[in-house]
């Protein structure tokens, strides 16, 4: 078992090529599909593209999917808002009900929107209670799961190292946030995090306004960086700690951890987070549904 070491802004080398945990639809055409004529993908009817290439189909109910989430990435629906009904939304596309549901179904599949039984579909949102567990998978192994206790130990602005920048999709030197946060369980340490975030979506973003924030770090981001993050891919290993995690973990060094590099994407399959979590797992386990 080789031994973790830290990342930070001159040595980091994640690598996010592991399992997707959820997907999302990409946007399409910001027009109304039309039943003759061109489609909002930019193919005729028969699925034939009007430029030349090879032939695409997209069916219907997938376009109108993609116009919902154009307009979730535009900010005409915002996180927390109820959307149009069924009805409303088949009548501005001029599709059947049947159409909208089916699209609305695979939405509320990736998270991107939320059924309430007599209230309607609302734009899913960061900081609603069930939603803080979606990307921390981190499960105590007896009792149900608790919001862990945070404390942030670095939050600054640095040059992208070079991998940092390629996952991220930005220039190397570009500016980046990094922060490092300590999460413990009941007083006990458990997971030591590093975060890199593009400091052109994230201006603003201070220690200082982190430690004011209640609610889960991706709340923030949605709420006032305007940044919602839609899915994420992992790369999960086995590590033993060095000795600055194994201080901040309060362990010995060598112990056994799980090491979970993260990439998390927005609307358009945008990177916008990069994340490291060493987690101890001596009474926690990595927990994910898959379907």
């Amino acid at each position: 078992m080789k031994k973790s070491r830290s990342m930070n802004q001159a040595s980091s080398n994640p690598n996010s090529n592991g399992a997707s945990n959820t997907g999302a639809g990409g946007a399409v055409g910001g027009a109304a599909p039309s039943q003759a004529g061109t489609s909002p993908t930019g193919t005729s009817p028969t699925g034939t593209s009007q430029t030349g290439t090879s032939p695409t189909f997209s069916p219907l109910y997938q376009q109108i999917k993609g116009l919902i989430t154009q307009s979730l990435q535009s900010g005409e629906w915002k996180p927390g808002e109820l959307i149009p009904s069924e009805v409303e939304l088949a009548s501005r596309y001029k599709v059947s009900q049947g159409t909208v549901r089916k699209a609305i179904d695979e939405l509320a599949a990736e998270h991107l929107v939320v059924r309430r039984q007599g209230k309607g579909t609302f734009v899913a949102t960061h900081n609603e209670a069930r939603a803080h567990f979606r990307f921390l998978k981190l499960m105590p192994d007896e009792g149900v799961p608790q919001h862990f206790d945070h404390e942030y130990l670095e939050v600054k602005r640095i040059r992208a190292a070079a991998e940092v920048a390629r996952l991220l999709d930005l220039k190397s030197g570009d500016a980046v946030v990094y922060i490092k946060r300590l999460m413990s369980d009941g007083g006990a340490p458990t997971i030591l995090e590093e975060l890199w975030l593009p400091g052109q979506l994230f201006k603003g973003l201070t220690a200082e306004r982190l430690a004011e924030y209640k609610g889960p770090m991706y709340g923030l981001f949605e709420s006032e960086f305007g940044t919602r993050m839609i899915r994420a891919s992992e790369k999960i290993r086995a590590v033993a700690a060095d000795a600055p995690t194994a201080q901040a973990l309060k362990v010995a060094e060598g112990t056994p951890l799980l090491c979970a590099d993260r990439v998390s994407f927005t609307y358009g399959d945008k990177a916008v987070e990069l994340r490291r979590g060493l987690y101890l797992t001596a009474k926690h386990h990595y927990q994910n549904e898959l379907s």
